[in-house]
C-alpha cells in the first residue's frame, strides 16, 4: 500500500510539473522568473499522545509518539497562474502503543490514536486570479476551511491534516461580501490512503463524493459578519457513507462590539439538515448554536449552548420503518468542538446538548486555556440522557514567530456506558514552522 501512495505522490508533483511545463512553452522566460519568486515552507511537529480509559475493559491505554514533516512550494505569479505542492510525512517514534486505525484493524491491544504513518500529498493544486471581477479559482488537492470550520474544515489538529480534491472559486466583488462555491470529488481524510481500503465507519479512508458547497460572508456591518451557506453532500453509492448524504443550510452570526473598556463577543448560527441523494434515511434535524462572551483585554471569558438535534421521526426508505437520525458534521474539525477527548465525533442517535464555559489568558508570554462541557441528548431515552462533563486544559508559548511548545489535557466523565467510558487525554507538543 506504501508504494502505491508513493506512485500516487509521483503522479501528482509530475501533474504540477507539466502544467507549469505547458505555460513555460508559452512564456519561458516570465515563468522562470515566477518560479524563482516562489517561496517555500516547512513545518515540523513532533508530538506525544497519552490515553487512558480508567475502569474501561482493554483496549484501556494508549501512547503515540510521532513526527510530522510538512514541506511545500508555492510558485510565483504569473499571467495570473500559480501552482502549490506541499507533501506531509508522518512517522512514528519508538513502539506504536497505539491504535492509529490506519490498518482497518479493531482493538489491537491499545486505545486509539489517529496519528497514523503515511507519507501523501497533502496538498497539489493550480490557482488563476486573472479572471474580472476578484476572482480566484484552486483545482487540485487544498486546505479548505469554511468560518469556524464547524462543517468545513482541515482537521488541523491532527498530524495528517484533512484536505480536499475540489474546484473551489471565491469571489470578493461585491462590496464587503466574500462568496465561495465548491465542488468536492474526494476527501483525503485524516486516517490516510492506507484506510480507504481497509475499514468502514468513522475511521474510513476517504471519502469519495460529488458534492457542492455555498458559502456567502457578509462584513458590511459593524458589528457583526452575517454568512449563509449551503452545504449539499453527495457521497458515492460505492463508499460506506452514503447515510452522510446530506443538504445542510444555515445562517451565522458573529460579531463583537465595544463597550467602555471591554468587547462583547457574540454568536448565533441555526441550520437545517435532510437526507439527500442515496442515503439510506428520510429526515430532518436542526443545528443551534449560541455563545456570548466578554474581553477584558486580560483575559477572555465565553459561555455557549450548542444543540446537534435529532429526528425521532426519521424512516428508513427501504421499509419506512420508523428510526432516530441524528445532525452530522463529517467534514468538520471536529477536535475544536464538544471537549478535546473527542468522544463525539460522530453525533450520538438521540442527538447532542453541549453547554460550556471557557477562559482564556496570556500570563509570561504563556497562552493558557480551560473549558468545562456538560453533555446531554437533545431527545432522552429512559437509558440514554445525561452524556457526562469534561474539563479541557491547556498552556502553549510562542519562541518568535517560527518555534512553539504545549500541553493539553482532557478529563471526561460519565456514568452511561450506552456513551463511552471516563477518558483522560495527555498531548505534549513542539513545532518549528517557516
Amino acid at each position: 500500500m506504501k508504494r502505491r501512495n508513493d506512485k500516487h505522490l509521483q503522479q501528482s508533483l509530475i501533474a504540477i510539473a507539466l502544467l507549469a511545463g505547458s505555460a513555460a512553452a508559452h512564456a519561458a522566460e516570465d515563468i522562470a522568473e515566477a518560479l524563482a519568486g516562489g517561496k517555500t515552507s516547512a513545518n515540523v511537529q513532533l508530538r506525544h499522545e497519552n490515553v487512558k480509559n480508567p475502569g474501561k475493559a482493554a483496549p484501556n491505554s494508549a501512547d503515540a509518539s510521532t513526527v510530522r514533516l510538512r514541506l511545500g512550494y508555492e510558485t510565483g505569479t504569473f499571467s495570473g497562474f500559480s501552482a502549490m505542492v506541499e507533501a506531509e510525512s508522518v512517522t512514528a517514534l519508538g513502539g506504536k502503543s497505539y491504535d492509529s486505525k490506519a490498518t482497518g484493524a479493531t482493538a489491537n491491544g491499545y486505545a486509539v490514536a489517529p496519528d497514523p504513518e503515511a507519507t501523501e500529498m497533502n496538498q497539489a493544486y493550480l490557482s488563476y486570479s486573472s479572471i474580472p471581477a476578484s476572482t480566484n479559482v484552486k483545482w487540485g488537492r487544498q486546505r479548505l476551511i469554511l468560518d469556524n470550520a464547524r462543517f468545513i474544515g482541515n482537521v488541523g489538529w491532527r498530524q495528517n491534516e484533512q484536505t480536499y480534491d475540489a474546484l473551489t472559486l471565491v469571489n470578493a466583488s461585491l462590496p464587503d461580501t466574500r462568496i465561495t462555491a465548491a465542488y468536492l470529488a474526494n476527501v483525503n481524510r485524516i486516517f490516510s490512503d492506507n484506510a480507504a481500503s481497509k475499514t468502514s465507519g468513522a475511521f474510513a479512508g476517504n471519502h469519495k463524493m460529488s458534492s457542492r458547497l455555498l458559502n456567502v460572508s457578509y462584513k458590511g456591518w459593524g458589528f457583526a459578519e452575517l454568512v449563509g451557506y449551503g452545504y449539499m453532500l453527495n457521497y458515492d453509492a460505492s463508499t460506506a457513507f452514503t447515510a452522510s448524504s446530506t443538504n445542510t443550510y444555515g445562517l451565522r452570526m458573529n460579531g463583537n462590539s465595544q463597550v467602555d473598556e471591554y468587547k462583547l463577543l457574540y454568536t448565533a448560527e441555526y441550520a437545517s439538515q435532510s437526507d439527500a441523494n442515496n442515503n439510506p434515511t428520510q429526515f430532518k434535524a436542526s443545528y443551534l448554536f449560541v455563545e456570548g462572551g466578554v474581553d477584558i483585554t486580560s483575559a477572555v471569558f465565553k459561555l455557549g449552548y450548542e444543540v446537534l438535534g435529532a429526528d425521532t421521526g426519521a424512516t428508513t426508505k427501504a421499509s419506512s420503518a420508523a428510526t432516530t437520525k441524528s445532525f452530522s458534521t463529517p467534514l468538520a474539525t471536529l477536535h475544536a468542538f464538544n471537549g478535546w477527548a473527542d468522544m463525539f465525533l460522530v453525533t450520538p442517535t438521540q442527538g447532542l446538548k453541549d453547554i460550556y464555559v471557557s477562559a482564556g489568558t496570556t500570563l509570561a508570554g504563556i497562552k493558557m486555556a480551560a473549558a468545562y462541557h456538560d453533555f446531554s441528548a437533545d431527545k432522552s431515552t429512559a437509558t440514554i440522557g445525561d452524556y457526562g462533563t469534561e474539563w479541557n486544559l491547556m498552556a502553549a508559548k510562542n519562541f518568535g514567530k517560527s518555534y512553539v511548545i504545549g500541553a493539553k489535557y482532557a478529563i471526561y466523565k460519565t456514568q452511561n456506558a450506552a456513551i463511552g467510558a471516563n477518558t483522560n487525554k495527555l498531548w505534549l507538543w513542539a513545532e518549528t514552522k517557516f
